[in-house]
């Protein structure tokens, strides 16, 4: 009798094998069945916002079903980020994060209420070109006569940011060390209400994506010094860099991209990644980000992984070598 036992297993196994091979099958094939939700770890009106809200279309637009947009900013985006962590990893809650909590919050924070190599990368959604804006009482039209205003009078200028941690932080924090500067920090719950204090006066600067302060700029409500990127944006091309105008070497691209909980099975980050990369390529999507100057990107799950894990080393390099902590 115990002879028959082996072959009788061998066809229990394959049995359950083929039937959770078409249980995925169908869980895929049905996908979604319910409302998705996107996480995303900002108040409105930032670039993890506007990005999410038009993913979130195109998804309801392909799959019929609505998408729910969830704000849940604080400390610097990882508030967010480790509520949508915690999600079942069904495929229906996904998070739109971005270099800020995927990658710097590493360096910033010793207790992450979530470690972001564990994270399921989907795709990275785009590259955001972030600048540097002051209100116009500052006495500085270039990157040089502003770190020249900041070194006269110690602790004169203030910055803001979306929240300690967040990228307009470390992009300031960084323009900081290496320029010798002064200039205090206030951090804010998002891009938004910074962005509305630059213009009143209450601070004298920040750094945000061109899309949150071009307007304001051309109302001439502020002034746009320079770009923080590597390289100038083809949306304002007659911008400089801030290496260029100023401070050689200084050089901050912000991306951002989805993940979900760990344990998504892969046949269901296929379909959100396939569906977030035909999104991209849809012409009112591109006329959409030619308009705020985002550069779409629609990589593979493996290549926004690659992303994060080495940004992770970078900036965590970056803090520690600046002396940069959470306050």
């Amino acid at each position: 009798m115990s002879q028959c036992h082996p072959p009788l297993t061998a066809a229990l196994v394959v049995f359950a094998a083929g039937v959770s091979c078409g249980a995925a099958a169908q869980t895929a094939a049905s996908f979604p069945a319910k409302p998705i939700k996107i996480v995303v770890p900002f108040a409105p009106g930032g670039p993890n916002d506007i990005l999410a809200r038009i993913v979130g279309q195109k998804w309801s637009e392909a799959w019929g079903h609505p998408v729910v947009v969830e704000n849940r900013g604080g400390a610097g985006g990882t508030i967010g980020v480790e509520y949508g962590s915690k999600a079942p990893p069904d495929g229906y809650t996904v998070i739109m994060g971005g270099m800020s909590n995927l990658a710097i919050a590493v360096g910033m924070y010793p207790k992450l209420g979530y470690d972001p190599h564990e994270l399921t990368p989907i795709t990275n959604i785009a590259i955001v070109p972030y600048v540097l804006a002051v209100n116009p009482h500052v006495p500085a039209k270039t990157v040089a006569e502003l770190i020249a205003v900041a070194k006269a009078k110690k602790n004169h200028l203030s910055y803001g940011s979306s929240g300690t941690g967040a990228i307009s932080h470390l992009a300031a924090e960084i323009f900081k060390s290496m320029s010798g500067a002064d200039i205090v920090h206030v951090p804010y719950k998002g891009t938004a209400p910074a962005v509305t204090d630059v213009i009143a006066g209450q601070i004298d600067m920040m750094f945000a994506d061109y899309a949150a302060v071009a307007p304001q700029a051309k109302a001439g409500k502020l002034r746009i010094l320079a770009v923080a990127g590597a390289k100038r944006s083809a949306t304002a091309p007659a911008l400089p860099t801030i290496g260029e105008a100023g401070l050689k070497g200084y050089a901050v691209d912000a991306w951002f991209g989805l993940v979900a909980p760990a344990g998504v099975p892969k046949d269901l980050v296929t379909k959100l990644n396939t569906t977030s990369v035909n999104a991209l390529k849809s012409a009112d999507v591109k006329q959409r980000f030619a308009e705020l100057g985002y550069e779409p990107i629609g990589d593979s799950p493996e290549q926004f992984g690659a992303t994060i894990r080495s940004d992770i080393d970078k900036y965590v390099r970056v803090i520690r070598q600046a002396g940069i902590k959470a306050e």
